[in-house]
């Protein structure tokens, strides 16, 4: 029953911050300075007339006043109707889902390599804390903090893919190939730079919190004590040190998927990688509301269901946490 009521709690936030999100993002795509129907036609905006602008603009809807707009797409969301892109012309919730498959691997590999490289890093900092080692870490570590991901992206393009050629310049397969001809280790190929530099950015926040929440346990009295009766600094860390510091690590990796999403964003238009991502810059350029409104929603969900992953880990990994306990 404690994590029913946990589950419920969960569910009524997470409604109200999809309606929250939603009618924040319809709010400001309402007051952008984009004409919705010139981004749609594009460049043949001069060939077109007052009529045919009056049709399209008809045809999505685009003179009704902003509240009507936005009711009749909530009252379409809540039938499980995402409505139609204007750009791809296609449902909003298959090119959410063919896009989605396409940014899975990305960000499921720089997730992963930035939360396992970080803890590794953050233990090594943090056990050999004032060392050389130390200083190397947390140097690599603030320096790529203040990096931009899409300067970063740029720099690792420039080094690995026109000067090295050791990886491709574009694309999440090789151009002229039809999906079912591509090879896993095409794939791989195409997917090694861009989850590159997603993860050496995610890095560094990792480390550096990792590292200070270890130094504090390693300054614990029952450290000292342990330390005290003969125990050797990696034995402490094994023992006492990792199960009190992954919590901690748990809830900065889950957090980090927004962080990843919106990463993704800039490192897919870098890469010209065809997934979430450069839909998301696509739909925002040119006005394309129900695929940018499918997307916020379905980005919302994914960062929320993360954030909930990490709640039930702390019960799995402390016993001493109870689901729906307050603090």
């Amino acid at each position: 029953m404690t994590f029913l009521r946990f589950l419920t709690k969960k569910l009524m936030r997470l409604i109200l911050l999809l309606f929250t999100m939603s009618a924040l993002s319809f709010t400001l795509v309402s007051l952008s300075p984009i004409d919705p129907v010139q981004a749609y036609v594009g460049a043949e905006m001069m060939r077109i007339g007052p009529e045919q602008r009056q049709r399209i603009a008809e045809r999505w809807g685009l003179n009704d006043p902003p509240l009507i707009r936005y009711t009749r797409w909530l009252s379409s969301v809540i039938r499980g109707d995402l409505g139609i892109s204007a750009i791809y012309n296609q449902p909003v919730s298959k090119v959410i889902r063919q896009r989605f498959v396409t940014s899975l691997g990305l960000m499921c590999t720089a997730w992963l390599l930035s939360g396992i490289l970080g803890f590794i890093f953050g233990v090594i900092s943090g056990a050999t804390a004032g060392s050389w080692l130390d200083q190397v870490i947390r140097f690599y570590a603030y320096l790529l903090a203040s990096t931009p991901t899409f300067w970063l992206a740029l720099l690792l393009l420039i080094v690995f893919a026109v000067v090295l050629k050791w990886a491709p310049i574009c694309c999440a397969t090789p151009p002229g190939l039809l999906p079912e001809q591509v090879t896993l280790a095409q794939r791989i190929h195409h997917l090694a730079l861009p989850a590159l530099t997603l993860s050496i950015i995610s890095i560094a926040n990792i480390t550096l919190h990792t590292r200070q929440k270890l130094i504090q346990v390693l300054n614990s009295d029952y450290v000292l004590f342990a330390r005290a009766q003969g125990e050797n600094l990696w034995g402490v860390v094994w023992q006492h040190g990792l199960r009190n510091i992954s919590l901690p690590a748990i809830t900065l990796q889950f957090a980090s998927l927004s962080e990843l999403f919106g990463g993704s964003v800039l490192a897919e238009q870098v890469f010209a990688y065809p997934g979430l991502g450069q839909a998301t810059v696509q739909a925002g350029l040119r006005g394309d509301v129900p695929l940018l409104l499918g997307i916020v929603l379905f980005s919302t969900i994914f960062v929320f269901s993360g954030n909930a992953i990490a709640d039930i880990l702390y019960h799995l990994i402390d016993p001493r946490i109870r689901f729906g306990a307050e603090s």
